[in-house]
């Protein structure tokens, strides 16, 4: 089975609803019979002395079927009607590997959508418009990127499927998600196909760089737990043809299984590495109020997703990061009520670290666990905008030095719990950090804050409301 041609091969009509994929066992078949001779296992390596006619064949076959279904289809200059942003036109490559549109092609309530993120992106839109299930489909595709398996990333992965999606005879049924990233190679999209029923697994995965396919894999024996992958190679050989797992993202092994030695396993391994080292510096980020309230023990000072270790971040920041902690401090006076002059901790010998608001000479000072809760998400978010990946807990790409990535951070609900000025106050931070390259923020947020940032030059809004 073409795993790049398995959702929707059929194209959809009004009385079929939404048709995946995995929903046509007869295109299905006529496919699978078709990719055969080109994912031989038997043959090995490919033979073809012309590179790029070696992979001509299946990659005209996924073009074919993909218009045909339209479910990956892209306009790259035109504006997409779910997301109301035009795909960037190509242009000078950036310095630093980061996504620049996610594609839902076919997942939960999103078909053939596609959003465009900028350096500061908000998702604006009513209550069950799909905000999170794009901030979820970064994540899982970051997860992936970082060696994570099918299981770890989908633990519900029925609940993915698009709602009308009918099942094949053999009652499979998927999604599709995908992403470009822009870096120092230029464009590189990634799209990836997953069955969801019965079982969870990849049928497919395609790894392309102005329209020239690096890596293409398929499912073409569904009783083997594997899916037979063919990559650029060149010279005399072409194409190296090799099984991958079916639980794990293709692209992340690449750099395991291909030895450089070739210009056009350079290319491979160039596209490969960009967009890993994209996917891999993804810092998702969820403050939890009542998690942060109580005294911590002293750690590495490494944030976590919740937050519940800030006290423990602030005593590193206050000792190491002395221009930064002050430019929390100074942001909290804006984001706390009362007065503040900055930002303490109490820390005895082997006991508890408890943060402090200093509430200046003469005064006692706060403890955070007294502040409410919109004062508590405020700091922990301004804090992950200040300090970066250094006092994050994420794992840093090795592929290329620090100087030379960047850091997206990931929030489903940035307002939450905040008053305007604290919400406005979080978006100069953001434009700020965000200004020199280093990070870069996608957040779901309400009307309210919405509003506001449409009226900010440097902010992108994304409206989900049909």
């Amino acid at each position: 089975m073409d795993a790049l041609a398995a959702p929707a091969l059929a194209a959809p009509t009004a009385s079929a609803g939404l048709v995946d994929a995995l929903d046509a066992p007869g295109a299905l078949a006529d496919v699978s019979g078709a990719l055969a001779g080109a994912f031989d296992a038997s043959a090995g390596l490919a033979d073809a002395s012309d590179t790029s006619a070696a992979l001509a064949d299946v990659s005209a076959l996924l073009t074919d079927d993909l218009d045909a279904s339209a479910v990956l289809a892209d306009v790259p200059d035109v504006p997409d009607a779910s997301s109301g942003v035009p795909s960037a036109p190509a242009g000078p490559a950036l310095l630093r590997p980061v996504l620049t549109e996610l594609r839902l092609s076919a997942f939960a309530s999103h078909r053939r959508a596609a959003f465009s993120f900028g350096p500061v992106t908000l998702l604006a839109g009513a209550s069950g418009s799909g905000k999170s299930q794009v901030l979820g489909a970064y994540e899982a595709l970051a997860a992936l990127g970082s060696g994570a398996t099918l299981e770890e990333v989908f633990p519900e992965p029925s609940a993915l499927v698009p709602e009308r999606a009918v099942p094949d005879a053999d009652r499979r049924r998927g999604f599709r998600i995908g992403c470009t990233v822009d870096g120092p190679v230029g464009p590189v999209r990634l799209d990836l196909a997953v069955q969801a029923e019965p079982e969870l697994r990849v049928v497919g995965e395609r790894l392309s760089v102005g329209g020239e396919v690096l890596l293409s894999t398929a499912l073409r024996d569904p009783g083997r737990r594997s899916v037979q992958a063919a990559w650029l190679t060149g010279g005399a050989v072409g194409v190296t043809r090799a099984p991958l797992p079916d639980d794990r993202l293709g692209t992340a092994l690449l750099p395991l299984r291909v030895a450089g030695a070739t210009a056009g396993q350079r290319r491979v391994l160039a596209a490969a590495e960009q967009a890993v080292v994209a996917l891999r510096s993804v810092f998702a980020c969820d403050p939890r109020p009542d998690r942060m309230r109580a005294p911590v023990p002293p750690g590495e000072g490494r944030l976590l997703g919740d937050c519940a270790n800030l006290a423990d971040v602030l005593r590193r920041t206050r000792h190491e990061c002395g221009t930064r902690h002050a430019l929390l401090a100074r942001a909290a006076r804006t984001g706390c009520a009362g007065e503040v002059a900055g930002l303490d901790v109490r820390a005895p010998a082997d006991g508890p670290v408890t943060a402090l608001l200093d509430r200046g000479p003469g005064l006692p000072a706060t403890e955070l666990g007294r502040l409410g809760a919109g004062e508590l998400r405020f700091l922990a978010l301004a804090l992950v905008l200040l300090t970066g990946p250094g006092v994050l807990a994420v794992e840093p790409a090795t592929e290329l030095p620090s100087a030379r990535q960047a850091l997206t951070v990931l929030t489903d609900g940035l307002d939450r719990d905040l008053d305007r000025r604290q919400g406005e106050e979080l978006l100069r931070l953001a434009l700020m950090a965000c200004g020199r390259g280093h990070v870069r923020l996608v957040a779901a947020v309400g009307e309210q804050c919405a509003g506001a940032a449409r009226r900010i030059p440097g902010v992108s809004v994304v409206d989900l409301t049909p």
